[in-house]
């Protein structure tokens, strides 16, 4: 999928802006960023319309582009003096956003007692404990249902694709993109 640089900023410019804004709380920090993401992407535009998922890999670079900026602005420090951009709420919505469009279809490939087991205590993020009386089975069946999902569920990505990465850590490509995840 080929896009040009007009197209990306029609499609996402308003997303990537509010995504920004809600992480600098600063609407000429938010305006600054933006700017550099989209010159990463102009200067990068060969590798950009090469990624297998083109939001994943735009907010690859505004995850790095992001932190970079509060790197070099030293607004916000950790600790260990590292620049801490995203909290654990914002890591948790992150997470789930990956999940919901990634992994839920691999989790729909499933038997049902483990595709159920696996939707209620992950993606619906319900305790094992939950889990077990919703399901009326043991604490401990719950437990080993919901492993054994997440065994059978890794087996299935594997099979599936072997990722290649960017230096920033971004899926850019597969080796196998027969099952159709891409």
């Amino acid at each position: 999928m080929t896009k040009d640089i007009t197209t990306i900023w029609a499609e996402f410019s308003r997303e990537l802006k509010a995504f920004i804004q809600n992480k600098t709380r600063n609407s000429a920090d938010t305006d600054d960023i933006l700017q550099d993401v989209f010159i990463k992407i102009i200067h990068n535009l060969d590798k950009v319309n090469q990624s297998e998922n083109l939001r994943l890999y735009l907010y690859g670079i505004v995850r790095n582009t992001v932190y970079d900026y509060f790197k070099k602005q030293k607004t916000v420090l950790d600790s260990s003096g590292e620049a801490e951009v995203f909290t654990e709420d914002e890591s948790r919505d992150l997470n789930t956003t990956v999940a919901e469009c990634c992994i839920k279809p691999f989790i729909d490939k499933l038997p049902q007692h483990y595709r159920e087991a696996l939707l209620i205590s992950e993606i619906q993020d319900i305790s094992q404990k939950e889990l077990a009386e919703k399901l009326g089975i043991s604490y401990s069946g719950a437990k080993s249902r919901v492993q054994r999902g997440k065994e059978k569920l890794k087996k299935l990505l594997l099979e599936c694709c072997s990722y290649k990465s960017d230096v920033y850590g971004n899926i850019i490509n597969t080796e196998n993109d027969s099952c159709g995840c891409s």
